[in-house]
């Protein structure tokens, strides 16, 4: 069995959203996502279920790629340091510090 990605989570939510506003069934909504993205009824269920909980429809995030960078050694350190002690992931720190630096540019540009 394959984990659906993130966007794909989301994507399936949505759609669970959708037809439980047009078919009070669940079985029916459930049906319908297993028939649609071609996964199991009790995947659907779980999926119909976090719709049922979320409520409305969510964001769908972008879908992630590599993208290889050389950074300096000591760099690398204190990036990893900062990640362990954040509890956060090297992907997910330098991203963030791409759009802080990208963002800036736009406003002063």
């Amino acid at each position: 069995m394959t984990r659906s990605s993130n966007p794909q989570r989301a994507k399936r939510i949505n759609t669970a959203v959708l037809l439980m506003d047009k078919e009070k069934s669940t079985a029916k909504v459930a049906m319908a996502l297993a028939v649609q993205y071609g996964i199991s009824k009790r995947q659907a269920y779980r999926y119909v279920q976090e719709a049922e909980v979320i409520g409305k429809e969510i964001p769908v995030p972008d879908t992630k790629i590599a993208f290889t960078v050389k950074l300096s050694r000591n760099l690398v350190q204190t990036l990893r340091r900062h990640a362990m002690s954040t509890g956060q992931n090297l992907s997910d720190i330098v991203a963030q510090a791409l759009d802080a630096f990208l963002q800036d540019g736009r406003r002063r540009g």
